[in-house]
């Protein structure tokens, strides 16, 4: 009987500690904490993602992944259950990604706020799920690899054996044209040179030619002073302009004289005597004393 009762004592002392453990490890768990559910809605791959994985809110650990399953209305969509803290307060603009701890490929939810709506998001709600940057860079490389293979394919078309002999002949021609060209910088070479000749020799008469200006112009200087030759050039005009006048009139009585001895020429050529004896009367005219008329040539017949 004392062996059963020592043992009967025995067993509901470990019963009792273990209720006592239980009921601390509960304590210091946080199971006292209450919970509001949210659903998070995403097409994309949630690999790494696990139940009871970690929520962070703005790098704070404020609750759990409680579940993730297909939609079943729509199959390209994975519904992801958790369960926030109810003391944290989220905003309608509130949106998930995924994130990665290390290197181990664990992934866990991370909410961040925008800050584009600031009306609490109640329980029960659905939140958005955006790319993660590694998702994003993911993306990113699968394009580069698609386009690089696209890129290579087409470099391998591009570069067959065709296209290779047609590539060899341009090279040969450009080989050939760098060939003439070194021949022809060869024969340029003199031009250059008497081209350089050239321009010292007209930078030599451009300084002549100014020097010669500077000489035009002190010689028009000169001209230009008092007593110069402009100025003797204008006194001349001036006088001239005075003597133009007197040589018209001169040059008129000459006129008039000259005409005056033409006709005492012509009288003494037509009556040389009238030198002698002086000018004869004139005839009379009809009706004057002494005038008679003409014979008429057939009374001399």
């Amino acid at each position: 009987m004392e062996n059963r009762a020592h043992a009967l004592v025995a067993g509901l002392f470990v019963i009792f500690l273990s209720i006592a453990i239980a009921l601390v490890a509960m304590q210091f768990s946080g199971s006292n904490i209450r919970y509001n559910a949210y659903l998070v809605i995403t097409k994309e791959s949630v690999s790494g993602l696990n139940p009871q994985s970690a929520v962070h809110y703005r790098g704070v650990n404020i609750g759990k992944v409680e579940n993730i399953e297909f939609d079943p209305d729509n199959l390209r969509q994975i519904l992801v259950h958790i369960l926030i803290n109810e003391n944290v307060a989220l905003s309608k603009s509130v949106y998930a990604q995924l994130g990665y701890q290390g290197v181990t490929g664990l992934a866990y939810i991370q909410l961040n706020d925008d800050g584009v709506d600031n009306e609490p998001l109640p329980p029960d709600a659905s939140i958005p799920m955006r790319r993660s940057l590694l998702d994003e860079v993911t993306g990113s490389g699968q394009d580069l690899l698609s386009n690089v293979n696209q890129l290579v394919l087409k470099m391998h078309q591009l570069i067959d054996d065709q296209n290779q002999t047609q590539v060899a002949k341009i090279l040969q021609n450009i080989e050939k044209a760098t060939r003439n060209f070194d021949g022809i910088a060869g024969h340029l070479q003199p031009v250059l040179k008497s081209f350089t000749e050239l321009t010292i020799e007209s930078a030599t008469l451009v300084k002549r030619l100014d020097q010669l200006l500077g000489e035009i112009n002190l010689a028009l200087a000169k001209a230009n002073q008092k007593e110069g030759i402009f100025d003797s050039l204008s006194q001349s005009a001036q006088e001239l302009a005075t003597t133009i006048p007197e040589l018209h009139k001169v040059s008129n009585s000459i006129a008039r004289n000259s005409n005056n001895l033409d006709r005492v020429l012509h009288q003494l050529e037509e009556n040389p005597q009238s030198l002698i004896f002086g000018r004869s009367s004139a005839s009379p005219g009809p009706g004057e004393t002494g005038f008679t008329s003409p014979v008429p040539v057939e009374n001399f017949k």
